[in-house]
Formats: structure tokens, C-alpha cells, sequence
């Protein structure tokens, strides 16, 4: 499995879990649909405006592993959930999660040109993915095209639509949409995780604390994509832990300014802007970080 194919693998997941969805609503209403094309259509495309927004929202372990690097610090291996551990995770759901947390740590490796490091992280995520049956929902095509566009999110968007409009009806028959949102929140954890640990290499780093601090706004978007899965015993452990760090990114204060136009003199194109502030103190602060390190220590052990 290419680190390309890795990347797409975790972007698709995103769509896996809203496109599962529509398993919710009645039978009846389904039926009736795979009648009408047009209405399935409909549908997917629906599906499709949440996912994308959960894509953006969401920092990929890619987008995460590049904002540890900017922030000019060292690598540091003892970070790494160690691929030994991969023997001991016997439920999909401890897969899943791992699989997540894997793959936040074979971007930071990768970032960093670890390349020993990286065949190993990327061997042990493979078989993870080989044993939930996930990776073949990855055509060798789609790879290939994900490559010459890898730079370019918005074409990367539009391949992943279509491989997802493609493969809808394959990935509702599976049936397991809680599994994905699982991997996602284990990368997310795994990504929180290694950047406040990264905080104590690097204490002034404001751009890697904004960051860290901005997790507070996509925790609820996670925490709003595992809800649709509570009744899985696995995800509502998970959202147990989640709402844990909450708690303390609760005691967080963001605060965005008005709205305002700002008009380029050269190029007289307006756009709107809005300055973001946030306030918390530095008690607040460690104790999010020892937060994100307990909670992880939980994930890679369970």
C-alpha cells in the first residue's frame, strides 16, 4: 500500500460514513428508492454535501503531520504508538481505532523522511486494513489519478466523489459505517496527541498551539459524526473519552470578531475576514495536553 493510496484510503473514509447513513431510515423508504434512480441520486448527493463538509473540517493525519513539521521540531520516535502493539487489537473496533491512530503516525514519520519507519508503519496499517476488509475500496486507477492531483484538494475532492458515488451501494451492503467513523477518530486522537506532546519541545510555538487549540472546533464535529453511531457499545466508549477532552476544551474561550470586508487595492477584489481569538490559561492548557495523553494511552492499549 502506497503512502498515496494510505492518504485516499483515510480521505474516503470520511464519505464511508455518511454514505452509510441512509441505512437508518426505514426499509420501506429504501425500497422504494431503488426504484427511482433519480431519487438515489438525490440522495448520495446530499450524503456527499455533509461528507465534504466533515473532509474540511476534519485535520487528516496528513494535514497534521505537515503543521508538527512547520513548527520546527525534532522527530521524535517515542511518539509512535509502537506496530508490536498491532498483535493485541483482536475486534474490528480495535483495529479500526489503530488503524486511525497508525496512520497519524506513519504521516509524521513520513514528513520527517523516516523512511525504515515508514515501510514499518505502512506494513502494520496495511494488515490492519487487509483484516477490516477496507482496503479493497481502493482501485490501483483511483491511485494513480490521486497522485498527478495530490496537490490540488479540490480535484482530489472530486476523484474521492467519485469513487464514492461509485462504490455507494457496495459500502452500504457492508453495513459497518461505525467501524470508519472509529478510524477517524482514532487518527484524530493520534494527531492531538503527538502535537501537545510536541509542545513541550517547542513552548513557544504559537502556530502549533493555535492549532491545538482549534481542535476544540472539530472535536464537535467528530463528536456530532460518532453520535449517529451511539448505540455501538465501541463508539459510545469512545465518545465517553472524547467528552473528557471536551470538558477541558470547554473551559476554552474562542472568540471571533465581526465580519468584515477588506478590499485589495491591486487586484479591487473584496473578501470577508474575521479575526479568531482564544484565551485560556496555561493550567488549562497542561491539563488538555495530560488529558490527550491519557485518553491516548487508552486507545493504544485497549
Amino acid at each position: 500500500m502506497t503512502l498515496t493510496k494510505f492518504l485516499l484510503l483515510f480521505s474516503f473514509i470520511s464519505f464511508v460514513v455518511f454514505g452509510c447513513n441512509a441505512d437508518k431510515k426505514n426499509k420501506e423508504s429504501l425500497n422504494q428508492k431503488v426504484e427511482k434512480n433519480i431519487e438515489i441520486d438525490e440522495e448520495i448527493q446530499e450524503d456527499l454535501g455533509t461528507a465534504k463538509r466533515v473532509f474540511y473540517s476534519l485535520p487528516s493525519p496528513i494535514e497534521t503531520a505537515m503543521l508538527i513539521k512547520r513548527a520546527d521540531t525534532k522527530f521524535d520516535p517515542q511518539l509512535l504508538n509502537p506496530t508490536a502493539n498491532a498483535e493485541k487489537y483482536n475486534s474490528t473496533a480495535k483495529k479500526a481505532l489503530n488503524f486511525g491512530v497508525y496512520g497519524a503516525d506513519l504521516s509524521y514519520a513520513n514528513l520527517f523522511s523516516q523512511t525504515q519507519i515508514t515501510i514499518e508503519y505502512m506494513s502494520v496499517s496495511k494488515r490492519l486494513a487487509d483484516e477490516m476488509g477496507i482496503l479493497s475500496i481502493i482501485d490501483e486507477n483511483i491511485v494513480k489519478r490521486l497522485e498527478t492531483n495530490i496537490n490540488n484538494r479540490d480535484s482530489s475532492m472530486h476523484i474521492i466523489t467519485e469513487t464514492f458515488m461509485s462504490s455507494n451501494a457496495q459500502l452500504k451492503e457492508a453495513g459497518r459505517p461505525e467501524i470508519a467513523a472509529l478510524i477517524i477518530a482514532g487518527g484524530w486522537i493520534e494527531g492531538l496527541y503527538i502535537a501537545t506532546s510536541l509542545t513541550k519541545y517547542s513552548p513557544n510555538n504559537n502556530e502549533l498551539i493555535d492549532r491545538i487549540m482549534d481542535q476544540k472546533l472539530s472535536l464537535i464535529t467528530l463528536r456530532s459524526l460518532l453520535l449517529n453511531y451511539e448505540n455501538s457499545k465501541d463508539v459510545k466508549h469512545i465518545l465517553i473519552l472524547l467528552d473528557e477532552i471536551k470538558a477541558v476544551y470547554d473551559q476554552i474561550q474562542i472568540v471571533t470578531s465581526k465580519v468584515e470586508p477588506i478590499t485589495n487595492s491591486d487586484s479591487k477584489m473584496t473578501t470577508l475576514q474575521a479575526k479568531t481569538e482564544i484565551f485560556a490559561s496555561q493550567a488549562v492548557f497542561d491539563e488538555l495536553c495530560h488529558k490527550a495523553d491519557s485518553i491516548r494511552t487508552v486507545i493504544i492499549g485497549l
